[in-house]
């Protein structure tokens, strides 16, 4: 059996909910070469293949680590890795992204000047963040806080660092490479951290665990990816550099604000119990989204191949809608039905507060799979500053909500605030539209209105899964579901052929 699931054609018949993400990009390449379109079928298998495993063992992972720690420890850790990984995003200006997408011939200078960039990034990120220390933990008012946060600011240059052999990885489409090296941290981390917990480490199980991983992943991606580094200066390259990546990175600043909600405000006002609840909500949402961060992670690669053709990208990123909503929206309603009878079960009753927020978590997520082609094309297109635009408008509608409603309503207020970020991506559709083209959205939207309404069966009552049932039914949700299967075949064929 292990042997079978570790075949990349068996392991796409047996996982067959993926099956839309392959499909996808079969269509996608359609008319470009061979070689191509197998590099990313085989690229696009690796990486859900180890977001498939990495489910597995995130799972087994976070039931054990939560159950012994407790929310309250659980919460602290989150608070402070998630302000971590807004500092990683603000220090790393995007230059991973530019080096996959940087176009002509691959050139070790840029990766040098890449890896010097980063270096004094890191540095600088990390000693503002040591400094900015004691009105972090004034603010969020979370003993013990201080002390975790610090420990993980230190690796900062360790994680920037790793940005430049991974993307020479990804710009060559090893995504075999990335996936088993991601897996092997993945274990790493749950081997060190497991035995600290049941000792009694607490929270610093997981730092533990989280600053080995760090240093094997960089160690193995620099072996890996066959660079050794080295110090360069080229100010035109660097401007070069920082002309694309400014925009990108502008963009993601604004959108992993979205991150702080939860240490900033669920912490100030709601506490450390709190601010773990709402993190093993997102938690268990981000690992049955393994999907969805597959397909983005490679369309950025792929679709700026399409980018000369707009008739395309408008029909992929129909494709892509309706691909995300069926693969995410099925196991997100059937956490969503199971979640009140498993949390007491498998992480003990202390944790069945994740019951009160999840849903509405779970629907701000499927709403943005929709929508998550619509950036990824725009990129592609370097408009980073109209995705920049629309963050702005997201996070200002969730920030405002959340400090309107948290304080009020503590748990269920975050929830909502997630909902009320849905009138956002009214500015994401227009700025697809006017800059590409306007995709279909009914088919999808459909299917999309049924996984909604499914989600809260527990507020509505069961009678709101009857629409997940009649679409399911449908002849065009039948036939697309051939379709998508059919295409994968294909692509399977001429792959092996």
């Amino acid at each position: 059996m292990a042997e079978y699931l570790f075949r990349p054609a068996c392991f796409l018949e047996a996982f067959s909910s993926n099956v839309g993400l392959f499909a996808l990009h079969h269509w996608l390449f359609q008319g470009t070469t061979m070689s191509l379109r197998t590099q990313v079928l085989r690229g696009g298998t690796y990486l859900v293949l180890r977001q498939g495993l990495g489910v597995i063992i995130s799972l087994a992972g976070v039931l054990l680590l939560t159950r012994v720690i407790g929310p309250e420890k659980y919460g602290i850790y989150a608070a402070a890795t998630s302000i971590f990984l807004y500092l990683q995003m603000l220090s790393q200006l995007g230059i991973e992204v530019y080096l996959v997408r940087r176009e002509g011939e691959e050139q070790l200078g840029v990766y040098h000047q890449a890896f010097t960039l980063l270096l004094f990034q890191g540095l600088g990120g990390m000693l503002l963040a040591v400094l900015a220390l004691p009105l972090l933990e004034k603010w969020v008012n979370l003993e013990g806080f201080r002390s975790v946060a610090q420990v993980l600011f230190l690796g900062l240059p360790v994680v920037l660092l790793n940005q430049v052999p991974m993307a020479r990885l990804e710009r060559n489409l090893d995504y075999k490479r990335v996936a088993l090296i991601e897996l092997f941290g993945q274990l790493v981390y749950y081997l060190v951290a497991f035995p600290m917990a049941f000792r009694g480490a607490g929270v610093w199980a997981l730092v533990g665990g989280w600053w080995v991983q760090q240093i094997q992943s960089l160690a193995l991606l620099y072996w890996s990816a066959n660079y050794r580094p080295g110090f360069s200066w080229d100010l035109n390259l660097v401007k070069e550099m920082l002309g694309y990546s400014t925009g990108f990175s502008a963009s993601m600043w604004v959108w992993q604000l979205r991150t702080l909600v939860n240490p900033l405000l669920v912490g100030r006002y709601a506490g450390a119990e709190a601010v773990g609840y709402v993190a093993l909500a997102i938690r268990i949402i981000d690992i049955l989204s393994f999907v969805k961060a597959a397909t983005w992670r490679i369309s950025i690669a792929t679709l700026g191949r399409l980018q000369g053709d707009r008739d395309r990208l408008v029909k992929a990123v129909t494709e892509g809608m309706g691909l995300q909503i069926l693969a995410l929206g099925p196991l997100l309603v059937a956490a969503s039905w199971l979640l009140p009878w498993l949390i007491p079960l498998v992480f003990g009753p202390r944790w069945l507060p994740v019951v009160q927020v999840y849903a509405f978590i779970a629907l701000s997520n499927l709403t943005n799979s929709l929508f998550n082609m619509h950036s990824s094309a725009l990129y592609v297109l370097r408009r980073n500053w109209e995705v920049t635009a629309f963050h702005v408008v997201h996070i200002a509608i969730f920030l405002g909500s959340a400090f309107l409603l948290v304080p009020r309503f503590g748990l269920v207020g975050y929830g909502w605030a997630e909902v009320a970020t849905l009138a956002g991506y009214v500015a994401i559709h227009f700025y697809l539209v006017r800059y590409i083209g306007n995709p279909d959205y009914r088919l999808a939207g459909l299917w999309w209105a049924a996984c909604t309404a499914a989600l809260f069966v527990y507020q509505l009552g069961w009678w709101a899964a009857l629409g997940l049932v009649a679409v399911a039914l449908l002849p065009n949700t039948q036939q697309k579901l051939k379709d998508y299967i059919a295409s994968l075949r294909g692509v399977k064929r001429e792959a092996q052929s």
